[in-house]
């Protein structure tokens, strides 16, 4: 065999391991498509199915947090983040104005942390739902709002979440314990879902009867409940 046949059988050779490697590459996409796929879709069909259901501003859902009368014609639904300022200045304006409302409305708070900008806010929803479990969320929801200076530039904000837990006589061993359930995390995973398919883009978001109110303060609240009730 001279040196041009032998330099053609080596390309015949290489060409053949070329395509015999093609092939096996191929059978093997085949393979892991048959079986990865199937396996890919059960995951995500169990996660959806087993993440808290969510519900839009005009439901009341049975883990919802309300103040007032459930019975009260007026739903208000207040999607917000602990770590928010312009959140705490909207609680505040509403508990001013709670007493002039209350009679005619009801009102639903719901968890909507960002925290990309607010890195302590998801820890302080925790000890909110938390202390829910030993009846006192409203009283933990106050308190976060009303000490957010306090905290807000912390690094570390459990050891004075935990001194607002003892003021409110909650029981530190289960709260830390009840923190941890997945129930809680999935609470307000959901609550966040659900504002981001009600349109929630920021916080606060105060929605009345089912409609978001653009800036919302005190006179556009009372005006909007007030033409609810009627």
């Amino acid at each position: 065999m001279n040196k041009r046949d032998e330099q053609r059988r080596r390309r015949e050779e290489k060409q053949r391991a070329a395509e015999k490697n093609q092939g096996t590459r191929k059978l093997l996409t085949r393979f892991g498509a048959f079986f990865v796929l199937p396996v890919i879709a059960l995951v995500t069909a169990y996660t959806l199915l087993n993440q808290a259901p969510t519900y839009s501003p005009i439901q009341i859902a049975d883990n919802d947090h309300l103040r007032g009368e459930r019975d009260a014609p007026v739903t208000i639904v207040v999607y917000a983040d602990f770590q928010c300022p312009a959140c705490a200045t909207e609680h505040e304006t509403m508990m001013r104005l709670w007493p002039e409302i209350n009679e005619d409305a009801h009102l639903i708070f719901r968890h909507f942390p960002i925290t990309a900008a607010h890195p302590n806010t998801w820890t302080a929803s925790l000890y909110a739902e938390a202390a829910a479990r030993q009846g006192r969320f409203w009283e933990m929801h106050d308190a976060l709002f009303q000490t957010q200076p306090l905290w807000s530039g912390l690094r570390s904000v459990e050891a004075e979440f935990d001194s607002y837990a003892l003021e409110l006589n909650i029981d530190l061993e289960r709260l830390h314990a009840d923190m941890l359930d997945e129930s809680i995390v999935e609470k307000i995973r959901a609550d966040q879902r659900g504002g981001n398919s009600a349109g929630v883009r920021g916080t606060p978001a105060v929605f009345i009867e089912g409609r978001q109110l653009a800036r919302p303060n005190r006179a556009r609240i009372l005006e909007a409940v007030e033409a609810a009730a009627s």
